[in-house]
């Protein structure tokens, strides 16, 4: 049987459009909204003092680029947001697994942990820039405790949803508690744990930027903060722009581990990554 020209050409077309569309559509999205941006500043609409316009804002992002003390407060947020991340994730994927295998742990520490899951981690920053000052363990203090819930919570989750009767027979098996967590627990938790660890990646970033602004450790948020003394508006909106690049970044790159951890997952291989 022949196939129709015409039908392979549109579907040929079809997907050409599928890998290419949406960058273009994105990339047509973000040259459009620089274009009201500078607009609204050249035109007055909105005061230049306050909104600078666009050309001079990529001029001092570029020009950014070339300095050394950029790249010294960049590597600063990122150290913080690194650090963070992995001390949150083992406490909350240890504490996690320990907590939630145990029916009596799990009733024992319920109150506790909706008590505390809900308070607002930027409220505790006045108690850490007490307890630290201006240095790396106030973020990390702020970072570790909104982070580790989010951790936690997912954990419990994929506990949640793990199958009774293979729980059942692993006991039957005599298989120990590491066992147990080997070969039945961690690969039935492990999505949600992957998910839990792309929320928090993009938590862990605005805390530590935000940590930076207000307590004034070294960073990208200490950096706005003397911009914003300097009353320089170019310089403030090059570094919110540089925060925006590295949050797209984290999150293509923990997907990108999403997906490379999870390639056995049906998830991932119907490519709808949660």
């Amino acid at each position: 049987m022949t196939a129709n020209p015409a039908t392979s050409t549109a579907a040929r077309s079809s997907v050409r459009w599928l890998r290419v569309g949406p960058a273009l559509l994105g990339t047509c999205g973000v040259l459009g909204f620089l274009l009201i941006w500078q607009a609204a500043a050249v035109t007055g609409l909105v005061d230049s003092r306050h909104l600078p316009p666009a050309t001079e804002v990529l001029e001092r992002f570029i020009a950014n680029l070339a300095y050394t003390d950029f790249w010294v407060a960049t590597g600063h947020t990122l150290r913080a947001w690194l650090l963070g991340l992995l001390i949150s994730a083992v406490a909350g994927l240890v504490l996690g697994v320990l907590i939630g295998s145990n029916s009596f742990l799990v009733k024992a520490t319920h109150s506790t942990v909706e008590f505390l899951r809900p308070i607002p981690a930027v409220a505790l920053i006045p108690i850490a820039a007490l307890l630290f000052g201006p240095r790396l363990g106030s973020e990390l203090m702020i970072i570790i405790y909104a982070c580790f819930w989010i951790v936690l919570i997912q954990v419990f989750y994929g506990i949640a949803d793990l199958d009774q009767v293979a729980m059942d027979t692993t006991r039957t098996l005599g298989l120990s508690f590491m066992e147990r967590v080997r070969y039945l627990i961690f690969p039935t938790l492990l999505p949600f744990l992957m998910t839990g660890l792309r929320l928090a990646a993009t938590v862990a970033l605005v805390l530590a930027i935000s940590v930076e602004l207000i307590v004034g450790t070294p960073g990208l948020g200490q950096e706005v903060a003397l911009a914003q003394i300097n009353g320089s508006a170019p310089a403030i909106f090059s570094l919110i722009i540089t925060s925006g690049l590295l949050g797209i970044i984290i999150n293509m790159l923990m997907r990108f581990v999403e997906r490379k951890t999870l390639f056995w997952h049906e998830s991932v291989r119907g490519g709808k990554a949660a």
